[in-house]
């Protein structure tokens, strides 16, 4: 593949190098560099480790980690960028190696013009980037003799959150696990892509782990499954524990999960989410649980009077929830619920919902949209998998606030947090962890899925990583 060499603009000043100078690779979130100007070499370099390509087989990519400063393996930067070519390159020692080319914006004393740089391991090296001939444009001269002829930039810009605020958004690794090809599998896919992302769904089940402290791995179908930017999970209700057991393990290697294991447990479990709703004094209708079927009477007595809620543990969708109208007719739903040895809870009825509820959903720490479902057929279930109507809603301060508390309270980056309106203020009904995203875009005509890949870019963008010396020094 033959490449041209740049050129830059001719109202540009000449720029008159010295042997070694400081520069900026800002695509790469690289803000300064020291580097060597070699006129004998013909291709640039880049320090990079752990390169790894991915992406699809028509644009293929590659991610790597640059240590910016010489002598300081505890500093990390994450980049990303596209492949231009794969050459073999010959190094001053004479030493033959087939090296990735990428192309990105090199910038120096305020001059800016793109440059081709392959990347290889220069551990040990004074300078970590190698300027070779083709970088240098026509209006560039070299003075082999002198050093930084143009203003030299400080490393303590790694040290301030500039990298952070000033770092562009990269090309990401993402794994979304699902076993669905449904539309919110379809959307995270399609969005992600979209952005410039390399979006892969992993069938959770198919997942199997190498559990040890010093290298745990995930792998699938297999093969060793490579470091993921971030994961989304979509964990079915049938495969919970299973499912929540490989977040905890890309949560071991040290990925970044939209929604972390032990907040997916708990919200899965009714019982305990109730719970964690009451200890964080979140407003939902009164609820019991109890094992002994001597305690019938008295479980009822705690919630109130009939009409009451039946719920089992385990339902999802609306399904396994029953609307006892008397008092007689709960006590038989409940003496069914316990000949079959199910978990349940029995809830207060608020009444004056009128078979509506509130989906506020929640991306980060804000409601990015909100939908009314009204049930149909006189229904009291509004899910939309039961016939539901959604249709877009102004939600007040207070409901706003609640959904926030209520997705915090699990540790949760994304949820579908259900709201009933009560004559004594909204009450949480449930706190969904997988929310489906049909529903809410189509009511309410905003892109949710977009807010979450912002979370997710937030997220995980380019920063440095600083990493313990202890545990470098363990590893030299």
């Amino acid at each position: 593949m033959i490449h041209d060499t740049p050129s830059r603009d001719d109202s540009a000043p000449m720029l008159r190098l010295g042997w070694e100078e400081w520069v900026s690779l800002p695509d790469l979130g690289l803000p300064t560099l020291r580097v060597k100007v070699d006129t004998g070499a013909k291709t640039s370099a880049l320090h990079a480790t752990e390169i790894e390509t991915f992406g699809r087989a028509e644009k293929p990519q590659v991610r790597f980690t640059v240590h910016p400063i010489p002598g300081r393996e505890d500093l990390e930067i994450p980049c990303s960028a596209d492949i231009v070519d794969r050459r073999e390159v010959t190094s001053s020692n004479g030493e033959t190696e087939h090296r990735y080319v990428i192309r990105t914006p090199l910038e120096i004393a305020g001059q800016t013009w793109p440059i081709e740089i392959t990347l290889t391991d220069r551990r040990g090296m004074q300078s970590h980037m190698l300027l070779g001939r083709q970088a240098l444009v026509d209006r560039v001269t070299v003075a082999p003799g002198e050093r930084f002829c143009q203003p030299e930039l400080s490393y303590e810009v790694y040290h301030s959150a500039h990298v952070r605020t000033a770092a562009p958004n990269r090309a990401l690794r993402i794994a979304v696990l699902s076993r669905e090809d449904n539309y919110s599998t379809r959307r995270l896919v399609s969005v992600g892509e979209e952005r410039g992302h390399t979006v892969e769904v992993i069938d959770t089940a198919r997942c199997y782990m190498a559990i040890n402290a010093l290298a745990p791995e995930v792998h699938y179908d297999g093969k060793r499954l490579p470091r993921y930017d971030a994961v989304i999970p979509r964990i079915g209700a049938s495969i919970t524990p299973y499912g929540t057991a490989v977040i905890r393990q890309f949560e071991t290697i040290g990925t970044w999960c939209v929604n972390g294991s032990a907040g997916i447990t708990a919200s899965r479990d009714k019982l305990h989410a109730h719970q964690v709703l009451a200890r964080n004094r979140i407003g939902m209708p009164a609820t019991a649980f109890a094992s002994s079927p001597k305690d019938t009477g008295n479980l009822i007595g705690l919630v109130g009077s009939a009409p009451l809620i039946v719920k089992l543990l385990e339902s999802t969708q609306g399904r396994g929830v029953v609307l006892a109208e008397t008092r007689k007719a709960a006590e038989s739903v409940i003496s069914a619920f316990r000949g079959l040895k199910a978990n349940f809870l029995v809830q207060h009825f608020v009444k004056e919902a009128a078979g509506e509820d509130i989906r506020c959903l929640v991306i980060g720490n804000k409601v990015v949209a909100a939908i009314k479902r009204t049930a149909e057929g006189g229904d009291f279930r509004s899910n939309l998998h039961l016939g539901g109507k959604a249709t877009p809603v102004k939600i007040t301060k207070e409901e706003r606030e609640t959904a926030l508390r209520a997705a915090r309270a699990f540790g949760l980056n994304m949820a579908g947090v259900d709201l009933l309106r009560s004559e004594t203020g909204p009450k949480v009904l449930e706190v969904n962890s997988s929310p489906g995203f049909e529903g809410v875009e189509t009511a309410s005509g905003k892109d949710v899925v977009g807010r979450l890949y912002d979370e997710v870019e937030a997220q995980v963008r380019p920063a440095p990583v600083r990493r313990r010396r202890g545990a470098q020094a363990s590893e030299s």
